[in-house]
């Protein structure tokens, strides 16, 4: 069981910037990878970022650019630092850790971009 809590979302004017983070229970070395996922009202829930335990990352091409994710292993946090923000981000982002063939969803924060 990995128990994650996101933080940092909030409301912010488009073009600026805002970082999430997503602080585990366990060590983020032991899994396999974490993810951002963004979900706006009425659609889908859509992969943001990832970042495997080797370090590899992979970006949604909405994101690319604009978006990084990192980590602090130290910490057992992983980070996602938005830039440029647009209305068009806006949407409930959650991280998501994958260990072995289970996946483990934090609870979620709101980022609201307004025009």
């Amino acid at each position: 069981q990995v128990q994650l809590v996101e933080s940092g979302g909030g409301l912010v004017q488009a073009g600026g910037s805002l970082r999430l983070s997503c602080a585990a229970d366990k060590t983020i070395s032991s899994l396999n990878a974490m993810a951002w996922y963004r979900q706006a009202p009425g659609k889908q829930r859509e992969l943001v970022a990832r970042l495997t335990t080797g370090g590899t990352t992979t970006y949604a091409d909405s994101v690319k650019g604009r978006f990084t994710v990192s980590r602090d292993n130290a910490k057992n946090t992983v980070y996602l630092q938005m830039n440029s923000l647009k209305p068009e981000d806006t949407g409930v982002y959650y991280c998501k850790a994958d260990k072995l063939f289970v996946a483990y969803w934090g609870q979620g924060t709101q980022v609201t971009v307004s025009s």
